[in-house]
């Protein structure tokens, strides 16, 4: 039986139209800061895709500079702020945090000092929505870009980051996203590429592709495909519920994601589950893609109050605009049989 790929805020598969731009961008042989016809014929498709992405993300009137994903660009924005963050944030912005602040049960947090602050808009694993307070230093939009009705020019932020896998892109380009006049400090220094805020020669292959997944990610966001997505969740959820009362939805009383669904139960531990669920033909994840493989509890979870026991079983199923709901509802029968062994074997 064909497999079901389960896993799209780790990445989501690539959309034909970014595919049909990073293949006509192949074919442009300048380099875009060369002055020369080829030269300006690639510095047009850099262009094109950061008007692209800037009006697909609302940004329009901002500054879009590309970077090799959403982990530099938090490094270029974040790097000797001294901000605080909450205790959920993705490693890429945790490892700029200064201090975290602590967040409730439902994964929500206040900000008391929104100026020095950083805030993911949604989480990766749990898929809780933050409401992003005005004034906001910096927001991760990695996870919201493309699944929700965001704006950058409405929401309140000084700085976001994007990337464009998460949203049907190319793996290695993101894009920091700044308000016009804001001081920023290269992290990364040669050539003035990027207004000076990011040298070296322009992915321009990736950037093409980002821009046409951006721009088609704001079309379908546009024509509601992500309701049906949510309701797909619903769906899964409701199955799973009805088989394994000991199972605990993560973040299920807080807005979400549309796609995501995290679930915990207690005693089995979510690497164990994710190894299984993969013979059985499903690919789903423990957690932020970056974080997995380190057999340890979800320190998301953990900040949400849940115990050691309860937060190392997790499990993350986010769904994409292919999902059906026969795949949904496969998952479910194979995830409710293999539980059914799990606890035979604990009992």
């Amino acid at each position: 039986m064909e497999r079901v790929y389960l896993d799209h805020n780790a990445t989501a598969p690539l959309r034909a139209q970014a595919r049909a731009a990073m293949s006509a961008a192949m074919d442009v042989v300048g380099n875009p800061s060369s002055v020369h016809a080829e030269g300006r014929a690639a510095k047009a498709i850099v262009e094109r895709a950061r008007a692209q992405v800037a009006a697909a993300f609302g940004a329009e009137g901002a500054d879009v500079i590309f970077t090799s994903g959403a982990t530099e660009a938090a490094a270029l924005a974040c790097a000797g702020r001294g901000l605080e963050g909450a205790a959920v944030e993705h490693d890429a912005v945790g490892a700029w945090v200064t201090e975290r602040l602590a967040v409730d049960a439902h994964g929500r947090v206040a900000v008391p000092e929104p100026g020095r602050s950083v805030l993911q808009w949604a989480n990766s694993e749990t898929g809780v929505i933050q409401d992003l307070p005005e004034g906001l230093a910096v927001t991760d939009a990695t996870q919201a870009f493309g699944k929700l009705p965001v704006a950058f020019n409405w929401c309140g932020a000084t700085m976001a980051l994007i990337s464009a896998h998460k949203l049907g892109g190319p793996k290695g380009i993101g894009a920091l996203v700044i308000r016009r006049g804001t001081e920023l400090a290269a992290q990364i220094r040669g050539g003035g590429q990027e207004m000076g805020r990011r040298a070296g020669t322009e992915n321009v292959i990736g950037i093409a592709g980002f821009g046409a997944a951006a721009e088609a990610a704001a079309s379908d966001l546009a024509s509601g495909v992500w309701e049906r997505v949510a309701e797909l969740r619903n769906i899964l959820e409701k199955s799973i519920e009805a088989g394994a009362n000991k199972t605990i939805f993560v973040g299920k009383d807080s807005p979400r994601l549309p796609n995501t669904s995290c679930l915990a139960t207690p005693g089995w531990k979510g690497e164990t589950q994710v190894m299984q669920m993969d013979l059985a033909g499903f690919a789903i994840s423990a957690g932020s893609a970056c974080s997995s493989g380190k057999v340890k509890a979800s320190r998301v979870l953990r900040a949400m109050g849940l115990d050691e026991a309860t937060s190392a079983s997790a499990i993350r199923v986010s769904l994409g605009l292919e999902t059906t709901e026969e795949q949904v509802l496969r998952f479910a029968e194979a995830w409710l049989s293999t539980e059914k062994k799990h606890r035979a074997r604990a009992a």
